[in-house]
């Protein structure tokens, strides 16, 4: 945690107030005073960032009703209270309680220096470690995003996990539709920065004027995105739209000392047509200068049974926002699904899935239609590169376990008696697939 830490000072006297702020702030802490409970309370919350100095026998809110109070909002905050002779006996049960420690007036300020510091490298800890178990929560949720067990999707997230901790610039480029503005976050949310900003901003989106005034400033309204993004990430969509005065300004930028120490950039490529490339769209220096690490997305029609996992995943979930069953694929079906070429990758399946599930509930229609006319025309449903009938029967086999393991709940005995499976069977080919049946329950 780079900020300072504050100690709050509660004290009904003014003067032992200032006595003790005045000795803390030569002491070099930060201090904040208050003449109540009451009004600390305003202020000290969860993950407050610093320590209390309390005295015990105060109007109103004494010392240790306070106590309560502020162990009931944060249990891992570090409370000093200040007690007169006759109040040891209190100031030991308010340790008790959870305070921290005590001092006896007249107290000696060393003694203050010497608690104040290890309070606040008590609470900088805990804070830090609360930081860190939100950034790897947030890191997991956004990976997990990432679905697929295919080679490429495993390698997919083992470059995140290894880019993620790397302090260079990434860019990022793939066909339209393969989720490049996840990776974007996923970078971010698992690595150092993730507790600092992650700031989006889509090059397209903007005349070259209101981009140069969104991203260097001046604004009307807000601070510039290079600002905003200072210490975090600045994520720059659609890289190639940048015009020649704009690269110049990003690449003084970068060369000014400010990044990657500071701020990371991540930039997205959107183009990947023949001349479109960002290599072909920015000069050069500054080209090599984003792309010093790089993460190129497979396209769908690459990650194989990948396509049945997604399919089935969207279509439950469309299942349940439109109250209907999700479709049964039948085995023609998936095979259509995994030889369809996919130009508009996961973007594009997430519609067929849609559509897949309304023309259920209305109880016509297929997914070969959806395929065909999603298209350009109808060569876009045609199939792509053949492969082994044996790889189309494995990942049918392996949707229909999993899909028939979910309308039964995780009941070995219900999928045996559907699938007309002897228990032996099933089992070997849940673990043949990697299916565990505590997944489903």
């Amino acid at each position: 945690m780079s900020r300072k830490l504050k100690i709050a000072i509660v004290d009904d006297e003014p003067d032992m107030r200032e006595s003790i702020s005045q000795w803390l702030v030569l002491s070099g802490f930060e201090t904040e005073t208050y003449p109540s409970a009451e009004d600390a309370l305003k202020t000290i919350g969860p993950d407050w960032p610093g320590i209390v100095v309390s005295d015990i026998r105060m109007p109103g809110m004494d010392g240790i009703a306070f106590l309560k109070r502020l162990m009931g909002l944060d249990s891992g905050l570090p409370v000093i209270l200040i007690t007169g002779h006759g109040d040891v006996p209190m100031a030991v049960e308010a340790m008790r309680l959870g305070a921290m420690d005590f001092m006896e007036k007249p107290f000696n300020p060393d003694k203050m220096t010497a608690l104040a510091k290890k309070a606040t490298q008590m609470r900088r800890m805990t804070l830090d470690n609360r930081a860190l178990r939100r950034d790897l929560s947030e890191g997991q949720q956004v990976m997990s995003k990432l679905i697929g067990a295919s080679p490429v999707m495993e390698r997919l997230r083992e470059d995140i996990l290894d880019l993620g901790q790397a302090d260079g610039h990434v860019l990022i480029d793939g066909e339209t539709g393969t989720g490049k503005t996840l990776v974007a976050h996923a970078l971010h949310a698992v690595g150092p920065r993730a507790s600092k900003k992650f700031v989006p901003v889509s090059c397209a989106a903007y005349n070259d004027e209101a981009l140069s005034a969104r991203l260097f400033g001046p604004l009307e309204d807000g601070i510039p995105a290079v600002e905003e993004a200072r210490g975090g990430t600045l994520c720059l969509e659609d890289i190639e739209a940048l015009s020649e005065p704009l690269q110049a300004r990003l690449l003084a930028f970068i060369s000014d000392g400010g990044t990657p120490a500071e701020t990371r950039i991540i930039a997205i490529s959107n183009a990947r047509g023949e001349g479109r490339k960002a290599e072909d769209s920015l000069r050069p220096d500054l080209f090599y200068r984003l792309s010093a690490l790089k993460i190129t997305l497979p396209p769908l029609r690459a990650r194989g049974e990948d396509i049945l996992s997604l399919f089935t995943r969207m279509t439950e979930q469309f299942s349940e926002e439109y109250g209907c069953e999700p479709p049964q694929v039948s085995a023609q079906e998936a095979a259509q699904l995994l030889q369809a070429p996919w130009p508009g990758n996961i973007r594009q399946l997430i519609n067929v899935a849609e559509r897949a599930v309304l023309q259920n509930r209305r109880g016509s229609g297929s997914i070969a239609s959806l395929l065909m006319a999603d298209g350009e025309d109808n060569q876009q449903a045609t199939t792509t590169e053949g492969k082994p009938l044996k790889e189309y029967v494995e990942s049918f086999e392996k949707m229909l376990i999993d899909n028939t393991m979910r309308r039964h709940k995780g009941s070995i005995a219900g999928v045996m008696d559907e699938l007309c499976l002897p228990r032996r069977t099933l089992n070997e080919k849940m673990a043949k697939y990697g299916l565990q049946r505590g997944d489903y329950l």
